[in-house]
C-alpha cells in the first residue's frame, strides 16, 4: 500500500467532505451518535485547517482516502485540563484533530502517527468519550491519558499526549 500524505489544496474540498460523511458512517455504526454533530467538521473548519497550512490529505492510488488536521500549539481548549495534568505543559507541541477515513482505507491512524512524528515529538489529542475507536487507536500507539478538556462549544473530550525521542 503505497500512500502519500499531503497538504491539502481548496479543490480537495469535496472529496475531503466525502472522507468526513464515511467517518461519521462508522461513529454512529459503532455507537458514536453525538462526536461530529450538527455539520461539523463544515466546509469552512477544512478551510481554515487549510488557511493554517494544516490540514492533510492521504492518498492511495490517486484517491483521498483520509484527512487530518496537524497544528502547532497553543491549542485554546487545551489550556485548561481537569482530572489530570499534561505530561509536559511547557514545550511547543502539535494536536491532531478531524482524523477521517474510508472504512476500506485500514492502517491511516498509523500513516497519521509515522507523519506526525517526523515534525514534531510532542503530539497531543483528544476524542469523545464514545469514540471507543479512537481511543484504542491513541492508546494502541503509546499515547498517555491525561484529563478532560471542554471544546469552545462547552463539549467534553478526552485528552492524550505523547512524547517522543526523534531518531535522527
Amino acid at each position: 500500500m503505497n500512500r502519500i500524505i499531503r497538504e491539502s489544496r481548496p479543490a480537495d474540498v469535496p472529496e475531503i467532505m466525502l472522507v468526513m460523511e464515511a467517518a461519521k458512517k462508522i461513529m454512529r455504526s459503532s455507537g458514536n451518535m453525538h462526536q461530529w454533530a450538527d455539520g461539523y467538521p463544515s466546509e469552512a473548519v477544512i478551510a481554515s485547517d487549510m488557511e493554517k497550512h494544516g490540514g492533510f490529505v492521504i492518498e492511495e492510488a490517486g484517491r483521498i482516502v483520509g484527512y487530518f488536521a496537524f497544528l502547532p500549539s497553543p491549542e485554546p481548549t487545551y489550556l485548561n485540563i481537569y482530572d489530570g495534568a499534561w505530561l509536559d505543559d511547557t514545550q511547543s507541541y502539535h494536536v491532531i484533530h478531524r482524523i477521517a477515513s474510508y472504512p476500506d482505507a485500514h492502517g491511516i491512524f498509523s500513516d497519521i502517527m509515522d507523519f506526525s512524528f517526523k515534525h514534531d515529538t510532542n503530539i497531543r489529542i483528544d476524542t469523545h468519550k464514545d469514540n471507543h475507536i479512537m481511543q484504542h487507536n491513541i492508546m494502541k500507539h503509546g499515547f498517555a491519558y491525561c484529563g478532560i478538556i471542554y471544546l469552545a462549544n462547552g463539549d467534553e473530550r478526552l485528552a492524550y499526549q505523547k512524547l517522543s525521542i526523534q531518531k535522527q
